[in-house]
């Protein structure tokens, strides 16, 4: 029997591995209500909506990294939240956070808190920095 705690991680895999490493336009549509606020938009400089992060991994993210990777290290649940601890890897093909291409496999390793309601992304927040 699953839980909704174990659904809502479930979402949350399913958004970090068919959208954010495979670039998947049609998980960002079920995943995210239309609502959605990014709590967190201001630190990459985007609009707080669900377009601002849809566009932010589609056409900055993408394009500067190829052989995009996720991995989750753990998640936590507890009522409609769910924490996330991971690596989004990528080889830097293009301009990304202000640095010319390096050619080189670069990490970023991120603490993600989100809010579901229904099986949707309603909220995020985000602290993350880049390792190597």
């Amino acid at each position: 029997m699953n839980t909704l705690q174990e659904t809502n991680k479930a979402v949350v895999t399913r958004f970090n591995k068919e959208f954010i490493e495979h670039g998947n336009i049609q998980a960002f549509e079920e995943i995210v209500a239309p609502g959605f606020v990014n709590r967190s938009a201001a630190t990459l400089q985007i609009p707080a909506g669900r377009e601002g992060i849809k566009d932010y991994i589609v056409d900055v993210l993408h394009k500067a990294l190829t052989d995009v990777k996720v991995e989750i290290f753990e998640q936590i649940a507890e009522g409609d939240t769910v924490v996330t601890r991971k690596a989004i890897s990528g080889i830097q093909v293009g301009e990304f956070l202000n640095n010319p291409p390096t050619h080189q496999r670069i990490t970023m390793h991120c603490i993600d808190i989100v809010k579901l309601k229904e099986g949707q992304y309603v909220e995020h927040w985000r602290y993350g920095q880049v390792v190597s």
